[in-house]
């Protein structure tokens, strides 16, 4: 759209509120209460959402990110209105109840900024997010509020150190599982809890956070830098502001979020997080922001990029380094740019800064000389990307699992059943879970759970009992971007659906196959019908946002959304 001859009043894209009419008079003495002026009332309106909280480190520095939001929306001339919505933090509910909380978070997020940007006829929003649902929720929102927006990560914590050595959270999860195994002691895992988290900022790894971050700049959604950015930097507080200007040359330009979440643009996001071997709930949320997008993004399109992307990033949990290593090797930016002159990233693709993905990429330097965060094309951590979709008569519709770091390629092994983590966790501290054992965690999903609660305690402790590669693990639940080792998640249909998963039998031998992407069971087609035939599904859960997430919410393989509609 051609800005030339228009005034500030023209830019107003969406809103239907103010007018000349004496009629919203109301409307206009309401936010005269707030600051605003005549002068106001000629400038876009721009919402600046942030995930602000003090229950998580993730958050704790987001409300100051959001006034640097404020002042760059404002100085390019907009009228910006501040805003918060929730945040929960994974770690601090993983293996408690309150880890069913978690999956639903990311639909509140999302449904609460759209409500704020529709009831308030918003014209531009920047949403700033830094931990894990945060992320896809405010992608989620941008997708269904359908007003010009930028999405802004507010960056990684730094690594904690310990007797020389980077650790992070993930560092005490399996901490615990080296006390249980007699490792260490008491005294030596206080000092890891101490020391793993040293002040603002995500999960340090290649998490979830760091995944997601990563996968909204190749999807043209961030700013370049903003993933890579770290929490507590100059550049980080440069980014956010300069989000706050981006946003109103969006509005200028009439570029909206259908314009940036293409196709094509998926495909770039699904291509660096297989680079960087991210997180298995990058599948998930990927899924679901398509859907918002109303992107025809499909759980095998995975396995089709999968196969022709290199793993090519060092990187926690499987690697040696942290995002704040990528960071100062040349961040994902020089990832992309990698992956571009190799032709594996589409460079006509919009992105928010008025610019195409290859135009951005002119104006980066390359990865630093001498880094090892990022091998070269002729030397990949491993030839195809880490995530991988498995399909058999165990998982019609799809598994996930991330093989990065993970030597054993075939498992098969006896399940031992379990209908909840506690029990699972139970038996594998009271050593109960033996070498080649099928470890079956369900009725997790997220009708089961309700909320698809993640596995990252008792798959750390395995990895903790020096287990995490001789007993499989699986379960219609999640894992933690920060698992690591021989585990399956996403299985579905889930077992609350009557997935084959709900029949599997103690003793029952189960095959996971990496290579054939295969999950199955040594069971008859006759024996699982003679006991789908005996089988009743539990009762759902009915109370409060759990109950009204399980009944709404559809399958993983679909990016379990709570706003399905059926085509």
């Amino acid at each position: 759209m051609s800005t030339e001859g228009k005034t500030e009043k023209d830019l107003r894209i969406k809103s239907k509120v103010y007018t000349e009419s004496d009629v919203k008079a109301p409307n206009r003495a309401m936010l005269r209460a707030v600051g605003l002026t005549d002068e106001s009332f000629t400038k876009p309106q721009i919402g600046i959402a942030s995930t602000w909280a003090e229950v998580t480190p993730c958050n704790i520095h987001l409300n100051d990110l959001a006034l640097e939001a404020k002042a760059g929306a404002r100085e390019a001339g907009g009228v910006p209105l501040q805003f918060n919505t929730i945040t929960v933090s994974d770690g601090i509910s993983m293996g408690t109840q309150g880890m069913r909380y978690s999956l639903p978070s990311r639909d509140l997020i999302a449904d609460s900024i759209e409500t704020v940007v529709g009831a308030e006829n918003l014209d531009g929003l920047v949403a700033i997010g830094a931990c894990d649902k945060n992320i896809p929720g405010c992608a989620i929102a941008i997708a269904n509020a359908e007003v010009p927006a930028v999405f802004v990560y507010g960056g990684t914590i730094a690594p904690g150190q310990h007797r020389g050595r980077d650790i992070d959270l993930v560092s005490v999860f399996e901490g615990v599982g080296k006390l249980n195994a007699g490792e260490i002691d008491e005294k030596e895992l206080n000092q890891i809890e101490c020391n793993a988290c040293p002040g603002a900022g995500a999960c340090g790894g290649m998490y979830t956070a760091n995944t997601m971050a990563s996968a909204m700049e190749a999807l043209g959604l961030s700013l370049p830098g903003s993933a890579s950015n770290p929490a507590e930097s100059k550049e980080k507080a440069e980014d956010v502001k300069a989000a706050g200007e981006a946003v109103y040359k969006l509005l200028e330009k009439g570029i909206y979020p259908k314009d940036i979440m293409t196709e094509k643009a998926f495909e770039n996001a699904i291509t660096v997080v297989m680079a960087l071997g991210g997180s298995t709930n990058a599948i998930l949320h990927l899924l679901a922001i398509a859907h918002a997008a109303e992107v025809d993004l499909t759980i095998d399109d995975f396995n089709r990029i999968q196969e022709k992307v290199p793993h090519l990033a060092d990187l926690k949990p499987s690697g040696r380094y942290v995002m704040q290593d990528l960071y100062k090797a040349g961040g994902v930016q020089g990832v992309m740019k990698m992956l571009h002159r190799e032709g594996y990233l589409h460079g006509d693709c919009m992105t928010v800064t008025g610019k195409t993905v290859a135009e951005n990429l002119e104006e980066v330097d390359d990865l630093v000389e001498g880094q090892d965060v990022i091998m070269p094309f002729d030397n990949p951590k491993r030839a195809d990307g880490p995530l991988i979709v498995l399909k058999g008569n165990l998982s019609p519709t799809g598994a996930v699992a991330k093989v990065s770091g993970v030597k054993v390629a075939r498992h098969v092994g006896p399940a031992r059943v379990f209908d909840n983590e506690k029990e699972a966790s139970d038996a594998v501290l009271a050593n109960e879970i033996n070498e080649g054992d099928v470890l079956v965690i369900r009725y997790v999903g997220p009708k089961g759970g309700p909320g698809m609660p993640e596995m990252l305690s008792i798959s750390s402790l395995l990895v903790g009992k020096g287990l995490g590669e001789k007993v499989a693990l699986l379960t219609d639940g999640r894992f933690s971007g920060g698992t690591h080792g021989l585990v399956v998640g996403h299985i579905s249909p889930e077992a609350q659906s009557g997935g084959p998963i709900a029949f599997l039998k103690e003793g029952d031998m189960v095959t996971i196959d990496s290579t054939k992407k295969e999950i199955s069971c040594e069971v008859s087609e006759e024996e699982m019908d003679r006991r789908r035939s005996e089988w009743e599904a539990p009762p759902l859960y009915r109370k409060g946002v759990l109950g009204k997430y399980a009944h709404n919410v559809t399958c993983s393989s679909e990016g379990a959304v709570t706003d399905y509609l059926t085509k």
